[in-house]
């Protein structure tokens, strides 16, 4: 994540590329929605009381909320919103906002009530989202993956993840490229970054998935557990490797999902060093000692409660509201795929979301977190929630 876990549409970047276009260029990113016109569950969040066999999430909403609050009140926060293009959203009106809807939330007493206070006292805006969805949203998953690893290399675990070298302010453009970093193998052999090894793990892949990710938790041989975060990238843009694997006819751009793609590399692990090199843009790492998950303003990110946008176009740390559908284990090995209305923060971004029309929601840490991130790519909308003046 700076996008504090680099984001990962639909497993490994599969949404279509899409280029960044200055907001001075384009129209206004959000405009305003009457929310009585829209879908009539729109705003309906069941899950803060429980649904689909899931527990309430109410109190992991209120710490979300807590921690833009927390967010709002930094140095940090002043200078963004001292620039934000958008003159009716101010720092003051997002927090005012924040703490009349934390009061909400802990004061009603059910998802319809909640409803009826937000369309009542609050201005929906929402987003253009994109020409290439019709206006709407492309909605993708992100996680943190739990791997096994050792902090000695092996014949079984070769392939490192790296400290970020302590010359790397004085690195000329353009950066060295992932080939020449790590080798053409992933193994690093003859890599300038010898001696910045963090830690290694037994699978290129899992190694490639921890740097889009930007953050993992990993399960060492010595039976501890070790917590590693984004620490700065080269200088490359973020190249798809999924999207080059359509390009190249390996699979239909319709239904390619990360367990697909998986599969495929397990088939062919030689198309591992053919595909993970063509995407330049390499990540380095810092041990951050159990810290959760972290998005880019720097606040832990909470499962379906957090989303990663362009923070160039949207509001850091504010409420927002998505209407889409988002994938739920069955119970049997599968995953439903219900509409839902959940209401999030806005608290990370990534080099692959970009435009109006693309949000990335934190789905959680470990196995079934990736399975829900790895098949997750819908349209929706995405609004953002401000307390009427």
């Amino acid at each position: 994540m700076k996008k504090t876990l680099t984001l990962f549409a639909l497993g490994l970047g599969l949404s279509m590329g899409m280029s960044h276009v200055p907001l001075q260029a384009q129209q206004a990113p959000l405009t305003w929605s009457n929310p009585h016109r829209q879908a009539p569950n729109l705003a309906l969040d069941e899950q803060l009381w429980g649904s689909l066999g899931q527990p309430g999430d109410k109190q992991a909403l209120i710490q979300s909320i807590d921690h833009s609050l927390r967010y709002l009140d930094t140095p940090a926060a002043v200078r963004a919103y001292q620039n934000y293009p958008i003159r009716w959203i101010t720092r003051d009106r997002v927090r005012r906002s924040l703490q009349r809807f934390r009061h909400l939330v802990l004061t009603s007493n059910s998802p319809q009530e909640l409803q009826a206070a937000v369309k009542r006292e609050f201005v929906f805006y929402k987003s253009v989202g994109s020409p290439r969805y019709g206006g709407q949203v492309f909605f993708t998953g992100y996680y943190e993956p739990t791997y096994q690893a050792s902090r000695v290399p092996t014949a079984e675990y070769r392939y490192p993840l790296y400290r970020r070298p302590s010359n790397f302010e004085s690195w000329k453009a353009p950066h060295p490229s992932r080939a020449q970093l790590e080798g053409s193998d992933g193994t690093g052999k003859d890599s300038i970054l010898a001696g910045y090894e963090l830690v290694w793990l037994r699978d290129r892949l899992q190694a490639f998935l921890v740097q889009v990710q930007g953050s993992a938790r990993l399960q060492l041989t010595d039976g501890t557990t070790m917590t590693v975060g984004f620490h700065g990238s080269t200088d490359y843009p973020y190249i798809s490797v999924g999207q080059e694997m359509i390009k190249d006819g390996l699979h239909p751009a319709d239904g390619f999902t990360l367990p697909k793609m998986i599969n495929i590399f397990q088939q062919n692990p030689d198309l591992l060093n053919v595909y993970i090199p063509r995407n330049n843009r390499f990540i380095f790492f810092r041990e951050t000692n159990g810290a959760p998950a972290t998005g880019s303003i720097s606040v832990p990110v909470t499962p379906d409660r957090s989303i990663a946008t362009d923070k160039s176009l949207m509001p850091p740390g504010a409420l927002a509201l998505i209407h889409t559908r988002i994938p739920f284990p069955d119970g049997q090995g599968g995953m439903m795929t219900p509409e839902v209305s959940r209401f999030v923060l806005d608290q990370d971004t990534g080099s692959a979301i970009t435009t109006p029309g693309r949000v990335d929601v934190f789905m959680g840490t470990g196995p079934v977190a990736g399975d829900r991130a790895g098949v997750m790519g819908y349209r929706g909308a995405l609004y953002y929630l401000m307390l009427k003046e």
